[in-house]
């Protein structure tokens, strides 16, 4: 009898850990980091003679900042912005205040004029495969971005005019388009070591 109750309580155990276990491997790799692993890291040591695979360029972060003007006569302005900038990253956003006071403006230090978010890990790598293959191909008249938009240190600034062409964002729901910038920031040494990664990471640069 001992025997057959412990046997029961063995099993309801198991019972216990099968959801968890099922749910740990649910999670799956992010497609564009599994493409990176498999064929852009090799293609990258390849064309740059690198021997050692921690010398090898990739994603570090990606920051999403998004300025809202109006938040210095209006608080309330900022909620929508917040809101738009969480379902577009999937992350709740920082607000982002006034470091020093400007007269002209109308800023005082410490207001709140913004919100960002800085993606890192496999919320980076999803970001980016949403951003390359879904909603740059869905700007109007889009004929590529530039490729003079990095920063010398290779790191790159993309600027994008509305907020509706992410697909998460509903039409009916916008009162106001709102522009944003989107930062790449690589482990590159240089603009040309970025530049070949972003390249191989599907980035639609100009001709």
């Amino acid at each position: 009898m001992a025997k057959d109750k412990k046997e029961k309580k063995g099993e309801k155990q198991e019972e216990q850990r099968a959801p968890e276990a099922a749910r740990h491997s649910a999670k799956e790799k992010p497609r564009l980091k599994g493409r990176f692993e498999k064929e852009v890291a090799p293609a990258l040591m390849k064309e740059f003679e690198l021997k050692n695979p921690m010398a090898m360029q990739h994603l570090h972060k990606i920051v999403v900042n998004m300025g809202v003007g109006e938040a210095t006569q209006n608080a309330k302005v900022l909620d929508p912005a917040v809101n738009e900038l969480s379902q577009i990253t999937g992350q709740k956003p920082v607000v982002t205040r006034a470091k020093k006071s400007i007269a002209a403006f109308k800023v005082r230090a410490g207001m709140p004029i913004g919100a960002m978010v800085t993606l890192r890990g496999d919320r980076m790598y999803e970001f980016f495969d949403r951003l390359v293959n879904v909603v740059l191909p869905r700007v109007r008249d889009f004929r590529g971005v530039s490729t003079k938009s990095f920063d010398g240190r290779g790191n790159y600034t993309l600027g994008l005019h509305d907020q509706l062409i992410f697909p998460e964002i509903d039409y009916a729901k916008v009162d106001k388009l709102k522009g944003m910038n989107v930062t790449i920031v690589t482990t590159a040494g240089n603009d040309d070591q970025a530049r070949a990664l972003l390249k191989h990471l599907g980035m639609p640069f100009r001709a």
